[in-house]
């Protein structure tokens, strides 16, 4: 197989959110572990580049700085290969740590990407502090605990995600919706399907009837990213915009997702405020 194009770029779940939402004018914080290593020191430079607060961001000599491969089509779709290294270092200690960080924050938002003791323990004092906490299950995983559904106030899945949790088909939105209610039936406050270019599916245990918002229509360039995109604009909102209605709060984020994939790269596609249309802040 040959390529046309070879990029060094910096991601992460967590780090791609975080990045997106300080693009909108959220003030951010990103915990994490990486290795004493040129991509570690690179990694934090970033996020002081784009006003991410690195404060609680670990060095360690014991793993090399969590790294993904991955490769794009013509059609703008992309396959990963993830290498977690230092990320897998992160533990329910280093989080306890940090509860009135935790504490003190409007949203959190966590991600499989680190140890699931660390995620499981953010959840726990997200919901001890009554702070809104979103869960993207990602990268996908089989075989997580109940107390990972019961404990997330919200839950944000991909096709693949959604299909390895419920152990149903989910590839178009009457599948969605059904898998939808395998996830509220878990436990969660709400439960959020992204289907790439087919939209977004969500439902609440307030409201369990599946809500379908259509994607707008783009012509894609990269997808790599779009999801944390996403989740990184909800969190924005549900942080500085709680007069929203959470569907509001969805549509907005969507169409910001849909911005970010008609250029190359993933947060360097993510689009500054100033670059976005007034209205999407009214």
């Amino acid at each position: 197989m040959i390529g046309h194009k070879y990029v060094v770029g910096f991601g992460g779940k967590g780090a791609n959110q975080c990045v997106s939402a300080v693009r909108l004018g959220c003030k951010t914080a990103m915990v994490g572990k990486v290795g004493n290593d040129d991509n570690g020191n690179k990694t934090i430079d970033n996020f002081k580049s784009n006003g991410v607060t690195t404060d609680y961001m670990a060095v360690t000599d014991q793993s090399s700085t969590g790294i993904a491969a991955i490769t794009i089509a013509d059609t703008g779709e992309n396959s990963i290969v993830i290498v977690p290294g230092a990320n897998l270092l992160l533990t329910d200690v280093d989080v306890t740590a940090l509860e009135d960080l935790i504490k003190g924050s409007k949203v959190v938002v966590c991600q499989l990407e680190v140890g699931l003791s660390a995620t499981l323990e953010t959840l726990k004092l997200s919901r001890k502090h009554n702070v809104r906490c979103i869960l993207n299950t990602a990268p996908a995983q089989s075989g997580l605990s109940n107390d990972f559904f019961v404990l997330s106030d919200i839950l944000c899945a991909n096709e693949n995600e959604a299909e390895m949790m419920t152990g149903l088909p989910v590839s178009d939105v009457a599948q969605a919706e059904a898998a939808i209610d395998v996830l509220l039936g878990k436990g969660c406050q709400y439960a959020i399907i992204t289907l790439g270019e087919k939209g977004t599916v969500f439902a609440s245990q307030d409201n369990r009837k599946p809500t379908y918002i259509p994607a707008t229509k783009v012509k894609a360039v990269d997808t790599t990213g779009a999801g944390d995109a996403f989740v990184g604009s909800l969190a924005f909102y549900l942080a500085t915009r709680p007069d929203l209605t959470f569907e509001n709060a969805i549509q907005r984020s969507s169409i910001i997702a849909s911005i970010s994939v008609q250029s190359p790269g993933t947060q360097y596609s993510y689009p500054w405020r100033k670059d976005l249309q007034p209205e999407l802040f009214e």
